[in-house]
């Protein structure tokens, strides 16, 4: 979704989708030029979304996917989350609800993912703030933060030892809830 290509607006600085955008997303891409209301993509499963701004409650009881989020959000942001991961761009970290989330800096690992996100997103909506991130990426990865829930971390890693050890990671995940 992006404005009208007549608009004089500029999409980062204008709400052009309501509240609830991917409640209960399962799979799919949700690419938005312009900011979103309230509760964006909260109870999401599998999508990946990416819009430049966000309301209060985004990511509310996200269980996995993946959200990019390229401008402010709002209050209470991750609240209940316990899967997937959101990427920040200039986060206000005292907006986060860390109950059960850290706030990161990008890992290596996630760069290299989190930028093919951006420019697919910039490909399809043409947007301003995706351009100029992409085009300063070494210093523009720096400011984003990556907002983790802690157990789905921890599961994360007892899957990938598992598989650097030649073991099942469904049995590795088994023996740490069983103790």
């Amino acid at each position: 979704m992006r404005p009208d290509e007549k608009a004089t607006f500029a999409s980062e600085e204008n709400v052009i989708a309501g509240n609830v955008i991917g409640y209960g997303a399962t799979l799919g891409e949700i690419f938005v030029r312009g900011i979103v209301g309230e509760r964006f993509c909260v109870r999401n499963s599998g999508a990946t979304a990416v819009v430049e701004g966000v309301g209060d409650h985004g990511c509310e009881y996200m269980t996995g996917g993946t959200v990019v989020i390229l401008g402010k959000t709002g209050r209470n942001l991750a609240a209940g989350m316990s899967g997937g991961r959101a990427f920040v761009l200039d986060l206000d970290p005292h907006l986060v609800n860390t109950e059960m989330v850290d706030v990161l800096s990008v890992p290596a690992d996630q760069a290299d993912r989190l930028k093919a996100i951006i420019s697919k997103f910039h490909a399809e909506t043409g947007s301003v703030v995706a351009q100029r991130v992409l085009e300063d990426w070494s210093n523009s990865v720096k400011r984003f933060s990556m907002v983790m829930p802690r157990d789905y971390a921890k599961v994360l890693n007892v899957i990938h030892t598992a598989e650097r050890e030649g073991k099942s990671a469904e049995q590795a995940i088994m023996e740490v809830l069983n103790g």
